[in-house]
């Protein structure tokens, strides 16, 4: 069981799954949402259509197609409003759910991407803590042992990450 951060594209690692930062109807976006479905081919696209929306909070899995992770779990985190709107319990029940899922299936290894803080406005600094803490209490309470990699696409988001207390 391990916990790091690195700046690497999600999109090129070798895991079980990565976590898509997805909106609600699992369509293509932009930011890294976009970058996955580039990545995996149109059917994933396909796949997340099939699936159909999913709640902000809450994630869903799809098969990686051509990527080298094998499955994607999409994660819907909360559009920042300011933070009076329950956007942090909504970022932790995201991670918890892609968590949750990954457990489901029985996987060994995890990419997250900084969830929310692209086009979501989730503030940087406020969302690596969530999802460190979110992901430390889950992988404590895990039955199985996991190896979580949060992948940074910058070094500001590295940054943030260190700052959590995650190392490399």
């Amino acid at each position: 069981m391990s916990l790091s951060a690195r700046l690497v594209d999600i999109t090129t690692l070798d895991v079980d799954a990565i976590v898509n930062a997805a909106n609600e109807s699992l369509a293509p976006g932009g930011g890294v949402c976009g970058a996955i479905h580039r990545a995996a081919g149109p059917e994933l696209a396909r796949a997340c259509a099939a699936v159909g929306a999913c709640p902000t909070g809450e994630a869903r899995i799809t098969p990686g197609f051509n990527l080298p992770a094998r499955y994607v779990i999409h994660a819907v985190g909360p559009v920042w409003g300011g933070g009076h709107a329950g956007e942090a319990a909504l970022l932790a029940s995201a991670y918890r759910s892609a968590m949750a899922l990954a457990a489901q299936h029985g996987l060994a290894s995890v990419a997250f991407p900084a969830i929310s803080t692209g086009i979501f406005g989730y503030p940087l600094q406020e969302a690596t803590r969530v999802a460190v803490t979110t992901v430390g209490e889950a992988l404590a309470s895990s039955a199985s042992p996991m190896d979580i990699v949060f992948a940074c696409f910058s070094e500001k988001v590295l940054a943030a990450y260190r700052a959590a207390g995650v190392r490399s």
